[in-house]
C-alpha cells in the first residue's frame, strides 16, 4: 500500500493540484469509489468507461435539460441559451440539431480544408521560422478561432478580440467555484456582438454559417434567433476552446514522448493516429455534467433524481478495462475503438469531423517541417477550468528540416 492510497480520496473539479495531473485521482476513483459523491459541491461521479459510456447513451434517465457544466451559474433550464442542443433532451435537441445540421454540414466543414491550410500556414511558418515561440500564443489559439470566426462570418479585425472573450469564458481563479465576473462579462459581449452579426444578415445574406442558420428550414419550422445565438456561442466554447486545447496537449505530450514524436515525423501518415492518441490520453473535456431525471443505482448506491451527475471523460479514457496500457502515451496504438472523448449516443459531438480537419491538418504541417522539438523548461502555463484541459502557454524550441 502507497503513502497516497491512504490518505483520504478527494475529487475537487476546481483544485489546481487535480488540473496539473488528474489522473492519480482518476485511477483511485476508478478503483476505490467508481460512483463518487462530492457532498459539498452538490454532485456524484462515474469514472469507468463502461459506465461512462452507458451514461452518454442512456439520454432519457441523464438529462441534460440543465446544461453540461458544474458551474452552479451555468447550471438550470437557462443553459441552452450558452450551449445550445447540448443543454437539451429529445424532442427539442433532435428539433434543433437537425435545423443546426442542415447548416453546419460535413460539407462545408470539408470544403473548408484548403481555407484551413492557409491559415494554418499564415501563424505556423513565421513561428517556425523564429525558431522558439508559445505555441499556444503565435499558432495554437488562433487557428480555432478563426476557423469558427470563417465559418460564421466574423471579420478578420474583431477575430482577436472574440479569442480574448472566449479564452475569459473558461478560465477559473484558484478558489473560484462558480462562472466568475470577468467570465459573465465576456459571454455579454460575445453576446452582443454576436446579435449585431445576426441582425445584419436578417437585412443582408452572405455565404457564411450564419447566413444558412438564417434559412435552414424544416416543414415550416425555422430556428429563432436565441436558438441561433445559442449555436453560435456553442461554437466559440466547443469549436475554439476545445481544438485549441487538443492542439497544445497534441504537441505537449510528443514533446514528453520524443520516440513517438520521431514516428510522425519520419511518416506524416500517422498524424491522424497522433491526433486520436492525444484525444485519448489527455482529452481537451475533461468532465461533462448531466441531471438524474430518476433515482439511478450504482454499486450499491443510489444518485437521488435531481442531482447533478459528472462523467469523467478524462478518467474513462485511461481506463485499463477499455485500453491496454492506458497510462502510455502510444501513438500507434492499436486499441482506439474505445475512444470517448466526442461522446457516444443522440449527444455525440456535432463538431468532431471539423476538431479533428483542424488538428491533422496544423499537425501534418508541423511535423513536414519540423525534424524535433523541445518543450521549453520554463513558461508552461495550464488553463485552470473545470471542464477543459491544456495550456494557456507553450514555450516550444524547433529544429526545423
Amino acid at each position: 500500500m502507497t503513502a497516497a492510497s491512504v490518505e483520504p480520496l478527494l475529487f475537487d473539479p476546481y483544485d489546481y493540484r487535480v488540473h496539473e495531473d488528474p489522473y492519480p485521482v482518476y485511477a483511485r476513483l476508478r478503483a476505490e469509489a467508481p460512483l463518487y459523491h462530492h457532498p459539498e459541491l452538490d454532485f456524484w461521479a462515474l469514472s469507468r468507461h463502461a459506465d461512462v459510456a452507458a451514461a452518454f447513451r442512456d439520454d432519457v434517465r441523464l438529462s441534460s435539460a440543465n446544461g453540461v457544466s458544474l458551474d452552479p451559474a451555468a447550471w438550470g433550464p437557462h443553459a441552452w441559451r450558452t450551449m445550445s442542443f447540448l443543454a437539451m433532451d429529445d424532442p427539442r435537441h433532435l428539433r434543433l440539431r437537425k435545423l443546426v445540421y442542415q447548416g453546419f454540414t460535413p460539407r462545408r466543414v470539408t470544403e473548408m480544408s484548403d481555407r484551413i491550410r492557409e491559415i494554418t500556414l499564415r501563424y505556423l511558418e513565421p513561428a517556425l521560422a523564429s525558431g522558439d515561440f508559445d505555441w499556444i500564443e503565435a499558432v495554437a489559439g488562433r487557428l480555432p478561432m478563426d476557423v469558427i470566426s470563417e465559418l460564421l462570418g466574423v471579420p478578420e479585425a474583431d477575430r482577436g478580440e472574440l479569442r480574448r472573450l472566449a479564452d475569459l469564458l473558461v478560465h477559473r481563479e484558484e478558489g473560484v467555484l462558480d462562472v466568475p465576473v470577468a467570465a459573465m462579462e465576456a459571454a455579454l459581449q460575445l453576446a452582443g456582438y454576436y446579435s449585431e452579426m445576426l441582425a445584419a444578415r436578417k437585412q443582408k445574406r452572405t455565404g457564411d454559417l450564419t447566413s444558412a442558420l438564417l434559412d435552414a428550414e424544416a416543414d415550416g419550422d425555422r430556428l429563432t434567433d436565441e436558438e441561433i445565438l445559442g449555436f453560435m456561442f456553442l461554437m466559440v466554447v466547443a469549436g475554439n476552446e476545445t481544438t485549441t486545447k487538443l492542439l497544445g496537449n497534441a504537441l505537449y505530450w510528443a514533446g514528453r514522448n520524443p520516440s513517438q514524436y520521431a514516428k510522425v515525423a519520419a511518416n506524416p501518415d500517422l498524424v491522424e493516429d497522433w491526433v486520436e492518441e492525444t484525444l485519448r490520453y489527455d482529452a481537451s473535456t475533461q468532465i461533462l455534467a448531466r441531471t438524474a431525471a430518476a433515482d439511478l443505482e450504482y454499486y450499491g448506491q443510489t444518485i437521488p433524481a435531481g442531482a447533478k451527475v459528472l462523467l469523467l471523460i478524462g478518467s474513462a479514457n485511461r481506463d485499463s478495462a477499455a485500453f491496454h496500457d492506458p497510462d502510455a502515451y502510444d501513438i500507434e496504438r492499436a486499441d482506439k475503438g474505445g475512444l470517448i472523448s466526442f461522446g457516444r449516443g443522440v449527444h455525440f459531438c456535432l463538431g468532431a469531423h471539423l476538431a479533428r480537419l483542424e488538428a491533422s491538418i496544423m499537425l501534418r504541417e508541423f511535423a513536414t517541417r519540423v525534424r524535433s522539438f523541445a518543450i521549453g523548461e520554463s513558461g508552461i502555463q495550464r488553463v485552470h477550468s473545470v471542464n477543459v484541459r491544456g495550456f494557456a502557454h507553450l514555450p516550444v524550441g524547433v529544429e526545423v528540416r
